[in-house]
């Protein structure tokens, strides 16, 4: 019993709330087979946990936490997981945290830098990726898994 009840509260702390140091409002545009969504989204940080909160028509409808697991409305999933149901099995488990972070992925893998930022063509068997980050825009596109990723800021 004492087992149960360690892996309930690990389990629920694990999507608490966070005081982030850095929220930033973004347009959002998310379209994979199992999420869609275009509209403002907050993206907020500390060093360890990301919080991406979406809202449509000015409300809030859901929410997505990283930090060692990764959080939404229908509860929360290891990385792998997370990949496994929403993206691409394939994808390395710090992709989204890369992503909403501007940061390189696949380990920086064929980067180039540029005066704005920098590219990365990512292609194998499982992926077909362009994925270009400046400084107002983060755009991430796998043509074989039909997934995109826009994050713009707004002016």
């Amino acid at each position: 019993m004492k087992y149960i009840l360690l892996i309930f509260i690990l389990f629920f702390t694990a999507c608490s709330v966070k005081e982030y140091n850095t929220t930033q409002t973004k347009l959002v545009i998310i379209k994979s087979p199992k999420l869609k969504f275009g509209d403002i989204g907050y993206i907020r940080n500390t060093d360890n946990a990301i919080e991406l909160e979406l809202f449509s028509a000015g409300i809030a409808i859901d929410n997505i936490t990283i930090n060692h697991l990764i959080c939404v409305s229908s509860g929360c999933l290891s990385k792998q997981s997370f990949n496994n149901e929403y993206l691409n099995s394939s994808y390395p488990n710090n992709l989204l945290q890369n992503i909403l972070l501007a940061k390189p992925i696949y380990d920086a893998m064929g980067i180039i830098k540029n005066n704005d930022g920098f590219e990365q063509y990512i292609k194998n068997k499982n992926v077909d990726i362009s994925y270009k980050v400046s400084s107002n825009t983060t755009f991430f596109k796998d043509r074989k898994n039909k997934i995109i990723f826009k994050i713009k800021d707004i002016k």
